[in-house]
């Protein structure tokens, strides 16, 4: 099948793409391609909108009973103590961390609308179908390859089998969030990443409860950060109130953490049993569950956009903004300077292969602008957490993101773990049932199903690995990283300790094809349309 344009991921930055590219010209010709069952299956964010991208592609999206209703009314900044905690002073904050004016989302029912609008412009979307393989032509993308349906666990093919399908473009646009697979791929073929340049990552993990009170008032925001992190790792909290009955909240963990024995999931349960939190949820039930890896890297971390035949587009390129903790917004943006830039060179003739104007315009976009003044946030936080809010005020407060230096980010995650030797385990409190659970049991509440005769999609490089260095170094991290219960280690009849993967409980987070100490891990696709199946997130 071919088109003008193909664009991989109907998230944000997917969706506003294709939208802009048919209000240039109605010519063009636009598809989508989506793993999940449906758009917005396998969306998950915190989230708040800053509106003003959303404003630009759609600016009568107030009458188009777009699902942004409920806006921030009151914000607080809290640090967090074993018992108590301290509210920072508004004026104290950076200005990029308040919410005045932006809205509390559920971004998969974003992506649903959008969908709906792409489609009645003409834009051909196809859930359930996997982008599985890149297609080349004279070291061009041309394209990309579907994932094949009905394939054993052994690789045979079932009486449901359906082949791959072709999908060839002019463009070929990447939008598969943070560490898409075939983006990881074009970061390395085309090296898109110049002068020693990496990305960074955290986990954020999420809950939607269901209240039944009135102790927090509807467009309500808590952002907390301290414990029970403290220096163990850069990361916080958020607590959103989405609707009357429905609160918002999750916690975020960057990947560069040191000991192997700290759960991300576990820190998350331990969290809402503050006396702050749990004041909020003590009432009410959790009704979905879900987890997504999140860039973090920022300014310094940025690839190169744009290569023969296609483009990086949203959280694919990393543009998300740690500060304001927010990337919706720079998603929605990206997508509108990737449509312009195409109909710019199919306009001016378009004899290239590669539209290398994508850069020019998103060095001139609010985009670049943003990402440069907050540059120096997140990197100030790898010698601590005073040392980071200090940094923090100095450098957006003092010098309003304008310093005449950049700091760096100091390693790779999958770098960062200290041997077992020189970790202390954490005593993690046991669940409750009321407040904090175990994994399996939150699992249920994502909605997530593979069939269970299908190859694995999480692919070992070196079967010998998980025993011989993961366990005997970091006694196997990959068992507490994963927010799924993915990964176990067990030992058979005969003594003998394997890896097992129970690659259905996988959320599609990517935490282990990031975080794992010899990037022995390799996440691909499963089969189209398998997955979490979030409601609402």
């Amino acid at each position: 099948m071919k088109y003008d344009v193909v664009i991989v991921g109907a998230g944000p930055a997917g969706l506003s793409a294709a939208i802009k590219l048919k209000q240039l010209s109605t010519d063009i010709s636009v598809c989508i391609i989506e793993k999940g069952a449906e758009v917005g299956a396998h969306i998950l964010s915190g989230a708040i909108l800053e509106p003003n991208s959303l404003d630009e592609l759609l600016p009568n999206w107030r009458e188009l009973d777009a699902p942004v209703k409920t806006k921030v009314k009151r914000e607080e900044f809290l640090f967090l103590t074993k018992k108590n905690y301290l509210k920072i002073p508004n004026f104290v904050l950076p200005s990029d961390m308040k919410n005045e004016n932006n809205y509390i989302i559920s971004l998969g029912n974003l992506c649903k609308w959008l969908a709906e609008h792409a489609e009645s412009l003409g834009v051909d979307i196809f859930p359930g179908f996997t982008a599985k393989d890149i297609l080349y032509e004279n070291n061009k993308v041309i394209g990309i390859l579907s994932g094949e349906k009905g394939l054993k666990r052994n690789g045979e093919k079932s009486s449901l089998y359906e082949p791959p399908i072709a999908l060839k473009a002019d463009q070929t646009f990447f939008a598969e969030g943070c560490r898409g697979h075939l983006g990881k791929r074009l970061i390395e073929k085309f090296g898109l990443y110049s002068n020693n340049k990496f990305q960074t990552y955290a986990l954020g993990i999420k809950e939607l409860w269901e209240i039944n009170d009135n102790n927090l008032s509807t467009g309500s925001v808590i952002h907390t950060i301290g414990w029970p992190l403290y220096n163990n790792a850069y990361g916080g909290s958020f607590l959103y109130k989405l609707n009357e009955n429905t609160i918002s909240i999750g916690f975020v963990v960057g990947l560069d953490y040191k000991n192997p024995y700290l759960s991300p999931y576990q820190e998350f349960q331990k969290f809402k049993l503050h006396p702050a939190i749990a004041n909020y949820l003590k009432s009410g039930k959790r009704i979905s569950y879900g987890a997504r890896a999140l860039n973090e890297g920022g300014f310094q971390s940025l690839p190169k956009m744009s290569f023969p035949g296609g483009l990086l587009l949203g959280c694919e390129a990393g543009t998300l903004n740690v500060l304001k903790i927010k990337g919706t917004h720079n998603a929605i943006s990206s997508g509108m300077l990737a449509a312009k830039s195409y109909f710019e060179a199919k306009k001016d003739g378009y004899h290239k292969n590669e539209l290398e104007n994508y850069f020019i315009n998103f060095k001139n976009s609010p985009i670049y602008d943003e990402l440069y003044r907050a540059r120096n946030v997140r990197p100030g936080f790898k010698y601590g957490i005073f040392p980071g809010l200090f940094n923090t005020f100095i450098d957006q407060k003092i010098f309003k993101g304008k310093a005449p230096w950049t700091l760096s980010h100091k390693e790779r995650d999958n770098n960062s773990l200290k041997k077992k030797t020189d970790s202390k385990n954490f005593d993690y409190p046991k669940v409750d049932n009321k407040l904090s659970f175990d994994r399996l049991t939150n699992l249920s509440y994502s909605g997530t199903n593979h069939k269970e005769d299908q190859p694995c999609h999480l692919l070992l490089t070196n079967n010998t690995i998980p025993v011989e260095k993961n366990l005997k170094l970091f006694d196997s991290p990959e068992t507490r990283y994963c927010p799924a219960n993915v990964y176990e280690i067990i030992q058979n009849n005969t003594k003998e300790t394997y890896l097992q993967i129970n690659f259905q409980n996988c959320l599609h987070c990517k935490t282990c094809d990031i975080k794992d100490p010899y990037q022995n891990i390799n996440w691909v696709p499963p089969e189209g349309g398998d997955g979490p199946n979030y409601s609402g997130m």
